[in-house]
């Protein structure tokens, strides 16, 4: 079979397109042919050595397939069932291997390409307004990078939970994208200081909650946003790692500062079924849309990286065996 690989660090160049065996289920595994898998700046972070992983390696950590075969002791599935994952590597590939107990399944009307598109993002997002900070009806909210991925499905989440949500955006084509998600105030941080706009607009007092995927460029300014108690949610760096910093920053309004991961809102199967369910019901119903802004065959990972890194995507990336 096919598969993307790289043997070291690097830029996109690295990633290779290889001819591979095809796997075989050990105990509690599943082999699935993968319909569609899903690029995130994980991706990049691993690609580049940011973040250290085992060499050479198939990236890709969520995709959306069909179940090939069962090792032994899986229950609960069958070959031909519809199946999507996050957080377990191997999907920029034609098949991939995966723990069983890591699998939801797709519910109808759900297509395969939207699943994988949603998973890791969509769970992402639901952990951060529903458990890092549990926005109420009445908050005020500060999304970065708005039209990306996590962002457009972030809006959507913090306005069903009635929150004022401020999005912060590169393009006016992107800012169209934001409002219709759902922003109520949508600043263009190549051209306004979003900081000092979010100030005027809440009266002074600020957000209650920032949610940061960009890290380096917007930290300290997303600080200066936060109302007395807030909390900054950084939860990526697409931009660079936020440099040390005092905590004595945090001081000045009593401001709360985490910096958490997916996997540990989904560590178990009760709170993976719960979130997956819940993001992929909202998928199934309607009431969540679901932007895949650029699809790529297998073979250009690469150049689907650089579109990512480049900030020339929009929504969700994904890649088709």
């Amino acid at each position: 079979m096919k598969a993307i690989r790289f043997e070291a660090t690097g830029g996109p160049e690295v990633l290779r397109l290889v001819d591979v065996p095809s796997p075989e289920p050990g105990p509690g595994q599943v082999v699935i042919r993968v319909e569609a898998a899903g690029l995130n700046f994980i991706d990049v972070y691993q690609r580049t050595g940011l973040y250290a992983v085992p060499l050479p390696r198939t990236p890709g950590l969520e995709g959306a397939g069909v179940v090939e075969s069962l090792g032994p002791g899986v229950t609960g599935l069958s070959t031909g069932d519809r199946v999507a994952w996050s957080s377990t590597p191997g999907s920029y590939a034609e098949e991939t291997m995966v723990p069983a107990d890591v699998l939801v399944k797709v519910p109808p009307g759900v297509e395969s390409r939207t699943a994988a598109a949603v998973m890791l993002q969509g769970m992402t997002a639901h952990y951060l307004v529903e458990t890092v900070y549990l926005l109420k009806p009445g908050n005020a909210c500060l999304v970065h990078a708005a039209a990306g991925g996590v962002g457009l499905l972030l809006v959507q989440m913090a306005k069903r939970k009635g929150a004022r949500v401020f999005a912060t955006v590169s393009t006016e084509e992107k800012a169209v994208l934001a409002r219709g998600a759902g922003a109520d105030t949508v600043i263009l941080y190549t051209e306004q200081d979003f900081a000092a706009e979010v100030k005027k607009r809440t009266d002074g007092r600020g957000v209650d909650v920032v949610y940061d995927s960009v890290g380096a460029s917007t930290f300290e300014k997303g600080l200066e946003c936060l109302a007395p108690r807030g909390m900054m949610a950084l939860f990526g760096q697409s931009s660079g790692v936020v440099p040390p910093f005092s905590p004595s920053l945090l001081a000045r309004a009593s401001l709360f500062l985490t910096r958490p991961t997916l996997f540990h809102y989904i560590a178990d199967r009760a709170s993976l079924e719960w979130r997956a369910g819940d993001v992929l019901g909202q998928v199934a119903s309607g009431q969540l849309a679901v932007r895949i802004g650029g699809t790529y065959p297998l073979a250009e990972a690469a150049e689907a990286h650089r579109a990512l890194e480049g900030r020339r995507t929009t929504g969700k990336v994904l890649l088709l065996p």
